[in-house]
């Protein structure tokens, strides 16, 4: 079989999809050829693992020409398809897959985009009811639609030896812990402004942990967010307290570095799945999004919100203009509540 898979668009939906990308391996076995089609800066999410055999970059507003929605619908239809599975909501994604002529398009029939699916799922939702399932549920709705049996909704990423050496690399060259005695945080939230932690706060929890645990602190961040944790650092003025803003960013050393950490402190953002998917405890920091949309049995750690009547409201902006649902997040409280999974992890490390 030739299964091409039109990943998500975003990191953390990668991860959330990696359950249904499994099982479509599983099911079409190893001789199948399954091709990934995603962004170019999520191409590292699943190295490491066995599920896709090629990669196929595609950004529709990237500079690179290869990237562009013509070369895509060329390079498809140049090739027999089985079947396409379309992860993404857009309506492009299913216009290439029907330009492409793939005889089995699969996908939620959103964006009055059914007439180019062969299969188009009902979207369960509604404003005023929430989500009914859980966005790994909702990825592995469509793998089941392709003929997949029911898989376990366990995410799973893996590392990669370049990654380890670089992340190795880092550690030694900023004297971090090598003992899980790093609790790792990111302060950006791509997409929703509303998702984002106030960076003040951030700030002092960095330095509550340094100043009342033994635990060092590392801030992740992607490009646009290296101003922000340098400046944090300079704030703190710990060596304790570090970043990856001169670090090379790559997903596989992201990876990489979050596993060596024993804790993940994040706001509902792509870090944070890439921690739950490599059995890192995460403690969410959640305003807008619904605990029903990342709900994973398999998950450790635990989610934290203000009790609010607006709150969640899954909105990409704060429409009473107060942003409760962060502010009163105070980092005295979120390190109440990260305290313990300190001890815990401490002493698993230990036994």
């Amino acid at each position: 079989m030739n299964i091409c898979l039109f990943l998500p668009n975003w990191l953390g939906d990668v991860v959330m999809a990696t359950p249904a990308i499994r099982a479509i391996r599983h099911w079409a076995g190893p001789r199948a050829r399954i091709v990934g089609v995603l962004r170019p800066n999520l191409a590292g999410v699943l190295d490491g693992t066995d599920w896709l055999d090629e990669t196929w970059c595609y950004h529709p507003r990237g500079d690179d020409p290869r990237w562009k929605t013509p070369n895509l619908v060329r390079r498809l239809a140049a090739e027999k398809w089985d079947a396409a599975v379309l992860f993404p909501n857009s309506w492009r994604s299913a216009l290439i897959a029907w330009l492409a002529r793939i005889p089995v398009r699969i996908g939620y029939g959103r964006h009055h985009r059914g007439r180019f699916l062969t299969h188009a799922l009902d979207w369960e939702y509604s404003r005023e009811e929430g989500w009914k399932v859980p966005m790994v549920q909702y990825y592995l709705r469509l793998a089941e639609t392709l003929g997949c049996p029911p898989e376990s909704p366990r995410l799973e990423l893996q590392t990669t030896p370049q990654g380890e050496i670089l992340a190795a690399r880092v550690w030694q060259d900023l004297g971090m812990p090598t003992d899980g005695r790093v609790v790792a945080m990111h302060v950006g939230s791509a997409g929703a402004s509303v998702k984002v932690w106030p960076t003040e706060y951030f700030e002092e929890l960095a330095r509550l942990i340094v100043f009342r645990t033994d635990h060092s602190v590392v801030l992740l961040c992607g490009p646009s967010e290296r101003k922000i944790v340098r400046g944090i650092c300079r704030s703190v003025r710990d060596p304790r307290v570090v970043s990856l803003a001169d670090q090379p960013l790559h997903i596989s050393l992201l990876k990489s570095c979050i596993r060596r950490c024993g804790v993940c402190v994040s706001t509902d953002s792509g870090p944070r799945h890439v921690a739950a998917a490599l059995g890192v405890p995460v403690i969410t920091l959640l305003g807008p999004t619904p605990e029903e949309l990342i709900a994973n049995p398999f998950v450790r750690g635990m989610n934290l919100r203000v009790p609010l009547a607006c709150a969640p409201c899954l909105r990409r902006t704060c429409r009473p203009g107060h942003h409760r649902c962060m502010r009163d997040m105070t980092p005295a409280w979120v390190l109440e509540q990260l305290a313990p999974f300190l001890v815990k992890e401490a002493a698993a490390r230990a036994a």
